[in-house]
């Protein structure tokens, strides 16, 4: 049985139970059956069924987006922004996925040589809890335009909103085309395994990355990797700093500071640090931690008590390690998984807020004497994956291109898009999702040739 719980009351949402061996069965034999008419199909013929989907997540906004609130704790102005950029990749990729898999022309020996984009099959999207909704689509969309067929594996915390974009997509596609399967984790072994799924997208645990690349590779399919993250944010002397303080939350408590990309090790330039120390925690005590249905509330509760406590752990032990806690650091003793906006200051670069993947509204700071030092700590990470860049803008690139990361905002909002490319490197993952990038990893990428008209004499 799979289960949620509200992570604000702690009572149960939603209960479903798991596919047994036979329906399983059945939508592996759907999708495989599907992928031999769905990879005939036109651009626009697929276009239009993505452009229909979309359209129908809209019209179910208001309840998509309380659902996730209720199963994970989402606040919900952050929930309904959701749904709509969900249905904004589909739509993007009905728009552009022929542009980005047009036959490239390539000069060769050949009379004429190009490259031309297959589908592969299945594709099995497995996907993590903190954003059910645009997860969900980073696979399935790009996946669905370049002919694949797509199987989806939520989190198994969140039978409520798979089951929700399962009815909208048994509703809008063909059978077989884009499932959802209902399973404990340690039955997704055997799906990777099986013939009929031909390629892999994993987001989640460096941990549980590193299990599915092991799967994957030994029978010689494809992944893709969106792994974690501890992110750098860099604040320079020259940077506008209250522009940096003011987006640098924004990043650092989004959906209460469960996000990848959000910013985890901010460091700050010697001569700004006082002062950024002060704004900062100025504006950290302003926002407010409830009730995530309210509109009012900034920051809701940690989407389990089990994350929470690993949260707390590592707080803990970083103050022990010699950070001074000066904001926050202490769990309420109340109903709900909530953890108070904390702030950590002059951290240790060994300690687990930098080593390790914080997954809540934690801000930890340290300073930095210049720019290179800055860029020597955030580049000694095992991870990869964002960070960001307060300064000039010509001073700004050149870090950028220095940083060993998969993405950089340059005195802006670390973000994804899905115009735009988004992963990472080390132990932040490979490959790419999104942009013209991400289709292009779940294709067969075929050379093709034409020998000369007349034998070569």
């Amino acid at each position: 049985m799979l289960k949620s719980i509200n992570p604000t009351d702690e009572s149960v949402v939603f209960e479903r139970e798991t596919d047994n061996r036979n329906e399983l069965n059945r939508k592996l034999d759907s999708a495989k059956h599907a992928f031999s008419d769905w990879k005939t199909k036109s651009f626009s013929e697929r276009a239009k069924l993505l452009y229909s989907f979309a359209n129908s997540l809209r019209d179910d906004k208001v309840y998509l987006g309380e659902l996730m609130t209720r199963e994970m704790g989402k606040p919900v102005k952050e929930a309904l922004p959701e749904v709509e950029k969900c249905a904004m990749c589909f739509d993007h990729y009905a728009t552009h996925a022929e542009a980005y898999l047009a036959d490239e022309i390539i000069e060769s020996d050949a009379t004429r040589s190009w490259v031309h984009y297959q589908p592969l099959g299945t594709v099995l999207g497995i996907l993590p809890w903190n954003a059910p909704l645009w997860l969900m689509s980073r696979v399935a969309a790009p996946a669905l335009m370049a002919g694949n067929t797509v199987i989806i594996k939520h989190d198994p915390h969140l039978p409520g909103c798979a089951s929700a974009l399962a009815e909208h997509a048994g509703k809008k596609f063909p059978p077989g085309i884009l499932q959802f399967i209902f399973i404990e984790t340690e039955e997704v072994e055997a799906v990777i395994r099986d013939d009929r799924v031909q390629a892999v997208s994993f987001t989640g645990s460096a941990k549980g990355g590193s299990k599915v690349a092991e799967i994957a590779s030994s029978e010689i399919k494809p992944s893709v990797l969106e792994l974690g993250g501890s992110d750098p944010a860099i604040v320079l002397a020259d940077a506008d700093l209250d522009k940096a303080v003011e987006v640098i939350t924004t990043m650092r408590i989004m959906n209460a500071g469960q996000s990848c990309i959000a910013a985890k090790r901010i460091l700050v330039e010697e001569s700004i640090y006082d002062q950024f120390i002060e704004k900062f925690k100025e504006r950290l005590s302003a926002l407010k931690v409830g009730d995530p249905a309210k509109e009012s509330t900034d920051v809701g509760p940690i989407a389990r008590a089990d994350l929470r406590d690993t949260l707390d752990e590592q707080v803990k032990n970083t103050v022990d390690s010699g950070a001074r806690c000066v904001l926050g650091g202490i769990v309420p003793d109340s109903t709900g998984f909530f953890y108070p906006i904390t702030l950590l200051v002059d951290v240790p670069n060994d300690s687990k807020a930098f080593c390790e993947e914080t997954f809540g509204p934690v801000a930890a700071v340290m300073p930095v004497r210049d720019a290179e030092q800055a860029i020597t700590v955030a580049n000694q990470s095992n991870y990869g994956l964002a960070g960001s860049v307060w300064t000039t803008t010509e001073r700004g690139i050149e870090i950028a291109n220095r940083l060993e990361t998969g993405q950089v905002a340059i005195n802006g909002l670390v973000k994804t898009d899905p115009r735009l490319p988004s992963g990472g490197i080390k132990h932040s993952g490979y490959g790419r999702e999104l942009g013209p990038h991400g289709i292009k990893e779940f294709v067969n990428v075929k050379q093709i040739w034409l020998g000369p008209t007349k034998p070569v004499t």
